[in-house]
């Protein structure tokens, strides 16, 4: 078996529109496919030996067993890797359930899909199930424990920590939107201009003045005792030869700290001598130049949170430690305390697993134990210097219970030190009671505070303590989204998606859109290439500058990753026809068209898909969606539109000669088509068709039919407003049209506007592409014999696959289809070929140069008609 292929969905896409984490991997089954699961001896053994708890899988089945029922009557590798893939993740700690296998198109080749938490970890997965199942088909031992430790690793690598992760939660299940801006814990809540960062628990309203003085303990502790806040007493010190006189002057038990620090790193409590000093001293000062020596108060660990000014949260919490039960050794212990199920690996459970590293043997060393000795029945010992939950601590919920004069101290800290979000530490032996009456102190004040003793404490009431974050970022109402318009289909896409840019700016928008030449925010590119993709959507949507994004979305990056955003407000498919059919799986118009549908049935409930009423496939789509829909239509007679207008619905027609808008019955003609310049007078009538999902999307977004007038006026088709769509050049003796056209139905729609064009003779430069069907190039090669007098096959840049000799033979073969007389050059250079069309130029004569690489052919066309109006020679002399 051999994988030919593993992507990652990371947003709505081909497989699932609501489950967006997935796996697809492209799996040869190879000799395999001939040997399904029952022809294997002892394969449903091995496999039930290895995974006993795949009797939960119910597979197609329904029932329990279900899956291993599949196995004893024969299934295919596949299938079986699939639910091995599921499995293991879910052993790891990550439980998944939900999984595909479906036929490639491609004899014993399969889309294996299966859903993943963190992407590394899927990937690893899809790898790991594939060397499982060959393991299992020959009877080797293979060692899953290890698979399972580098899974879980993996995902502790990758994962957002438990305190970013439960704000992105709150978010999400408040409608909103967010990105992960780095590997780490930075994140992006909402899009665009409404957008707010959060770095685990500091904000983008975090107080940067706040955060210093929190991390500089020196100064905290001086701001608290000028506000008559409870701290104990201390000093700080630089140098070794200082710490004897610090401890003198505060006196034993005391505590040894970095002065510049968090998680409690490099801090060493309950130091009753000096020499424990010296060796705490140089911990702290691993960490910090400054080194805080100060009182040891006795009593609990107690954290306050405290956020937006009011105390949301309170635990106590105690170190990692172990009980004695007078016979087993602090190791057993320890091993004991792990069993329990809370416990895990990193932040996978309530609960992290105690480790004994060096750290832990010095303190049980200096309790006068080893880790081999025994505890006496009912005896702790603390194993760490701190409470973190982190270190294998545990955290019990006193919310309830703390004293109103606790809570009032908390809320004024956070205003003192000015924190948005802060931790107060307290040390005091009763948190029902004033610190002032039971001898506690405020021990220090972090910026970025866990959540996890409280959103999971070991005992006592969860507190959702990311609502009040989400609170303060997005208040009641607010989402953090800006409008998305979402456009796909097999042709139109690009213009359709400039012009409703350019009427969203003419109205004041700042507008980012992606296109097929580019990324744009305003009217600057700022990437070129073709952009259509997931990431070129999320470019759009972290600009903090934009409040408007148009999305050109391909099939492509549908395929390759899914959508670069959850939802939008409206979705529009232009059409469907045969394009890229036999690639990535989707061999069909009837699959292509799934893919397009993808973007319709991301729209959100109160937005509406936009729908071209005049392709069956396209309108078919309505039937999937929850939203509303809207549909446009070249004939106002057309039954659908009839229909949508009797529901009161919005409809946009082609209509005695004018594009309109139709709420209900009642028309709001915009303009004469005859007078729009991107139609030429009403010549290039699929350019009509491009109009009216624009102006139905303007109408819906509130737009004016007087500002979408002025819009319409204004978008001239040009280099620099529709690059390669439609650029007409008129030189002194002939007229040259770039477009795009890169596939039948586009030629076929070129073909009406070109018929309708003028021309002594019509010349045609044209290109196979190489990731076409060969029908599809004979196919493109018999139109432009029906559309030219003379044809110039040249060669794209990109091959995608096949050679070149290969494509210019599907064109050539088209031609001699339709036209066996028809004049042909074959002249592979696209440059070469212009030139030899420019020169042999007869006048009045029409060159249509389809081009797939845009930027090129316009340049040396620009730079052509440039020097015609200079007056220079359009070429040099031989």
């Amino acid at each position: 078996m051999k994988i030919l292929s593993i992507n990652a969905m990371r947003g709505p896409n081909y497989w699932s529109v609501r489950r967006h984490k997935l796996i697809v991997m492209v799996l040869d089954l190879e000799e395999m496919e001939e040997i399904p699961s029952n022809k294997i001896n002892g394969f449903r053994e091995r496999l039930e030996n290895l995974f006993p708890t795949m009797i939960e899988h119910r597979c197609s089945v329904g029932t329990k067993g279900g899956f291993f029922e599949r196995v004893d009557e024969g299934t295919w590798m596949g299938h079986i890797i699939e639910h091995i893939a599921l499995e293991i993740q879910t052993l790891a700690g990550m439980d998944v359930g939900f999984g595909r296998t479906r036929g490639y198109g491609e004899l014993g080749v399969y889309n294996v899909v299966f859903a993943y938490m963190e992407e590394k970890v899927g990937r690893f997965a899809a790898e790991s199930a594939v060397n499982i199942c060959q393991a299992l088909i020959t009877g080797e031992v293979y060692d899953l424990a290890d698979d399972i430790q580098q899974m879980r690793e993996l995902r502790e690598s990758e994962r957002l920590g438990p305190s970013t992760g439960s704000i992105i939660e709150e978010a999400e299940a408040r409608g909103i939107p967010w990105i992960r801006l780095n590997k780490y814990s930075l994140c992006q809540l909402g899009y665009g201009a409404n957008q707010k960062r959060i770095q685990a628990t500091v904000t983008s309203e975090t107080s940067s003045i706040g955060v210093e003085i929190a991390c500089d303990k020196e100064d905290t502790k001086y701001l608290l005792e000028q506000a008559e806040v409870e701290v104990p007493r201390g000093d700080i010190i630089r140098r070794e030869s200082s710490l004897q006189e610090a401890c003198r002057y505060v006196g034993y038990p005391l505590v040894i700290k970095p002065a510049g620090g968090n998680h409690g790193r490099g801090i060493t409590v309950n130091i009753t001598n000096y020499e424990t000093a010296v060796i705490a001293f140089h911990a702290a000062k691993e960490v910090s130049t400054a080194v805080i020596v100060e009182k040891f108060v006795i009593g609990e660990d107690y954290r306050l949170l405290v956020i937006n000014n009011r105390l949301v949260a309170a635990a106590k919490r105690t170190p990692a430690h172990v009980i004695g039960d007078g016979k087993s050794t602090v190791k057993e212990l320890v091993d004991k305390v792990n069993t329990d199920p809370r416990r895990g690996y990193g932040h996978e459970n309530v609960l992290t697993q105690i480790t004994i590293n060096d750290l832990t043997k010095n303190i049980i060393k200096a309790k006068g134990y080893t880790t081999e000795s025994i505890l006496k029945n009912g005896e702790m010992l603390i194993l760490k210097d701190t409470a973190n939950l982190s270190t294998g601590g545990t955290a019990e919920d006193v919310t309830d219970i703390v004293h109103p004069s606790n809570v009032s101290m908390a809320e004024r800290i956070s205003k003192i030190i000015d924190l948005d979000i802060c931790g107060i530490d307290i040390m005091t032996t009763d948190i029902s009671q004033p610190l002032s009456e039971t001898g506690g102190a405020v021990l220090e004040v972090n910026a970025g505070p866990g959540f996890r003793m409280h959103l999971a404490p070991t005992s006592g009431l969860p507190r959702n303590v990311a609502a009040p974050v989400i609170d303060k970022l997005f208040p009641i109402g607010a989402t953090g989204r800006i409008p998305i318009i979402a456009v796909t289909g097999t042709n139109g896409k690009t213009t359709t998606t400039r012009l409703i840019a350019h009427m969203a700016k003419m109205v004041g928008h700042r507008v980012g859109y992606t296109t097929s030449d580019g990324v744009y925010i305003q009217n600057r590119m700022l990437v070129s290439g073709d952009c259509t993709g997931p990431s070129s959507a999320e470019f759009v949507l972290k600009d903090p500058t934009v409040n408007f994004a148009v999305l050109e979305c391909a099939r492509g990056g549908l395929l390759r990753a899914g959508l670069g955003f959850k939802k939008c407000d409206i979705g529009i498919v232009t059409n469907v026809a045969a394009d890229h059919l036999g690639l990535k799986g989707i061999h069909t118009i009837e699959q292509l068209a799934k893919v397009k549908g993808v973007i319709p049935e991301t729209v959100l409930p109160h937005g509406h898909a936009i729908l071209n009423a005049d392709d069956a496939l396209v309108y078919d789509m309505r039937r999937t969606l929850n939203c509303n829909v809207a549909l446009f239509s070249m004939d106002e007679e057309n039954v659908h539109i009839k229909a949508m207008q009797r529901m009161g619905g919005i409809t946009a027609i082609y209509e005695n000669g004018f594009v309109t808008i139709c709420r209900g019955t009642w028309k709001m003609r915009v303009m004469r088509a005859v007078d729009i310049p991107l139609t030429y007078g009403g010549k290039a009538t699929f350019m009509i068709q491009n109009i009216l999902p624009a102006i139905l999307a303007a109408n819906i977004q509130g737009i004016s039919i007087e500002d979408m007038k002025a819009a319409l006026e204004t978008f001239i088709p040009s280099p620099s407003q529709t690059p390669g769509r439609l650029n007409l050049f008129e030189f002194n003796n002939f007229t040259i049209l770039l477009d795009y056209a890169h596939n039948p139905a586009g030629m076929r729609a070129l073909k009406v506007f070109t018929d309708a064009l003028e021309a002594t003779v019509k010349v045609g430069i044209i290109a196979g592409i190489g990731d076409r069907r060969l029908e599809d190039n004979n196919e493109m090669g018999s139109i432009s014999a029906e559309m030219f007098d003379e044809i110039i096959i040249r060669q794209d840049k990109h091959l995608r696959g096949k050679t070149e000799e290969e494509l210019i033979k599907m064109l050539h073969d088209g031609i001699k289809m339709k036209d066996p007389d028809k004049k042909t050059t074959i002249i592979p250079s696209e440059n070469e070929a212009i030139t030899y069309a420019v020169k042999n130029a007869v006048k009045g004569s029409l060159i249509v140069l389809c081009s797939d690489v845009i930027p090129e052919a316009l340049d040396l066309v620009k730079k052509l008609k440039n020097r015609e109006m200079n007056g220079e020679l359009l070429f040099e002399q031989d």
